[in-house]
């Protein structure tokens, strides 16, 4: 037993918090003393867990963040583990207003603007990264598009046309069966979305011939052929039209070997950063997610609007419960029901199916310390700053808008973040407090450890630790600002971990929406 300074070991992050964070492990017995808190420890509990600071009675709500985050299950006494034993998440109505908090963004002067080396390209967008792609529009034609990739391995292809990051196969289990409407179009704006992003040089487009999404319609729908990708037309290429897989692999194959001179030409020129689009997503969170690298994204994220670029905050089921701090912040009334009716959608759809979004905190982010999804929420809007919600894009709609927008996408990081890339984005920041892996094409994605033990054991893939808040090293404008600086410099063409490693030719997961056929 023994008594531990409560700012060495705890953090309470708003006066009116029932309970406090802690940074290290807490044994039974154990006293927290300081800042007006005097509790001891009823058992043990690990970093990233609650501890409650004052008597919770049952059915009472809990509060973290200065935000209610569930309700007591039976009575909480101060020094109880607080966790999903003794909190659930209790319905209640959150009070939408509307742009009652926004507040003018102080925009850097245009003599002060910052710049990158980037990849112009047609309508005024920027690459990031120089790619050639092979998109296919249907499961029945991945293979194919999988095979084409293949000839081209990457050290054979960087010798011979060092200016083109690589051939990537855009491989996927839908495009057929689809029901017409939204859950087709959801798809379909996704394969668009690839085929014309900044940072894709080139492209080949694979169907089978008899698929719902076949090739026609989004030739025709999305008129893609007026649309050069990176200054070349897509080609298109049927395997029933072409006479089966080998002849069409070869077609493909052919047809790339005249787009990759035309994509090695490309080069990267001085760009503002007004330019970047920046996807923001966050997985295998944890109790320090929304307490060091969350809120550290969104320092850098009102850093890069300030310079005119775009931030966007994702994952419909993981701002839950915090949404109405968004609409606070949206523009308009406009902005803000459009963001309400997305909640809305997202209540009936998991009502339809017997579900509730509090099934969405998996059991990693139950270890890592968070109970609820509204606890999850609370912490994983800190990504997106406090700058003005400028506006809310369906899933992979074109992002058109500057500032800090939001895109309705499900919590699974592969299918929010294939959404945000489908939509533009050509950088991307994913924060992570158990250890993920993740890593996208053709979009350079940022890994941020939320803590500095795991920054420590999985150093070949976390590219920057936001631990040093918790170690009492930097602030969080301080780590934010270094974050914006690394956000800069992947743009400029350094590779991120997980570049480094290869990954990102697996993580391409359009969301299917309805049933299939």
């Amino acid at each position: 037993m023994a008594t531990q300074p409560f700012q060495d070991f705890a953090l309470r992050l708003h006066p009116a918090d029932t309970v406090a964070v802690l940074k290290r492990m807490l044994r039974a017995g154990d006293q927290l003393a300081g800042d007006s808190v005097s509790v001891t420890a009823s058992t043990d509990i690990p970093p990233g867990h609650k501890i409650a600071l004052r008597e919770v009675a049952d059915g009472e709500p809990v509060i973290k963040y200065g935000q209610i985050i569930g309700v007591a299950k039976g009575r909480i006494a101060p020094g109880d583990h607080v966790h999903t034993h003794n909190l659930v998440m209790h319905a209640f109505e959150r009070q939408h207003q509307f742009g009652v908090e926004v507040k003018p963004v102080p925009y850097h002067p245009p003599e002060a603007m910052r710049f990158f080396q980037g990849f112009a390209r047609a309508g005024g967008q920027v690459g990031t990264r120089n790619y050639v792609a092979v998109v296919s529009v249907v499961n029945c034609s991945a293979s194919v598009s999988r095979f084409v990739a293949e000839q081209f391995p990457a050290g054979e292809l960087r010798r011979k046309f060092p200016n083109v990051d690589g051939v990537v196969a855009f491989t996927n289990k839908t495009g057929c069966g689809l029901q017409p409407g939204e859950p087709l179009e959801t798809v379909e704006r996704v394969f668009t979305g690839m085929m014309r992003h900044p940072n894709v040089a080139a492209c080949v487009v694979t169907g089978l011939g008899c698929e719902v999404s076949h090739l026609q319609r989004l030739r025709e729908t999305y008129r893609l052929d007026s649309v050069p990708v990176g200054g070349a037309a897509p080609v298109w290429l049927n395997i029933q039209d072409a006479g089966g897989v080998r002849k069409t692999v070869d077609a493909a194959t052919a047809a790339l070997r005249k787009l990759l001179p035309l994509a090695n030409a490309a080069r990267r020129t001085r760009q503002p950063l007004s330019k970047l689009v920046l996807a923001t997503n966050c997985g295998g969170s944890d109790g320090n997610s929304g307490i060091t690298a969350n809120p550290a994204l969104g320092v850098a994220c009102d850093e890069l609007v300030r310079y005119g670029g775009t931030a966007v905050l994702a994952e419909t089921p993981e701002i839950y419960g915090a949404e109405h701090l968004l609409t606070r912040r949206a523009v308009s009334r406009e902005v803000g029901e459009k963001l309400v009716s997305i909640i809305r959608w997202w209540e009936n759809h998991v009502r339809l199916h017997g579900a509730s979004i509090d099934n969405n905190p998996s059991p990693g982010n139950k270890a890592g310390g968070l109970t609820t999804i509204y606890e999850k929420s609370l912490g994983a809007v800190a990504k997106g700053g406090q700058s003005p919600l400028a506006a809310v894009f369906r899933y992979a709609e074109p992002i058109t808008a500057s500032g800090f927008c939001f895109m309705d996408t499900p919590g699974f990081d592969p299918v929010s973040m294939t959404g945000l890339i489908a939509g533009g984005c050509n950088v991307g920041v994913f924060t992570t407090g158990r250890g993920s892996v993740y890593g996208c094409k053709p979009s350079p994605c940022i890994k941020v450890a939320t803590h500095t033990p795991l920054f420590r054991w999985m150093n070949d893939d976390m590219d920057l630790n936001a631990g040093t808040i918790l170690d009492g090293q930097e602030t969080v404008q301080q780590v934010g600002l270094r974050l914006f600086e690394e956000i800069i410099a992947v743009a400029d063409g350094r590779k991120t971990k997980s570049e480094q490693q290869g990954i990102g030719d697996e993580e391409f997961a359009p969301w299917v929406l309805g049933p299939t056929f």
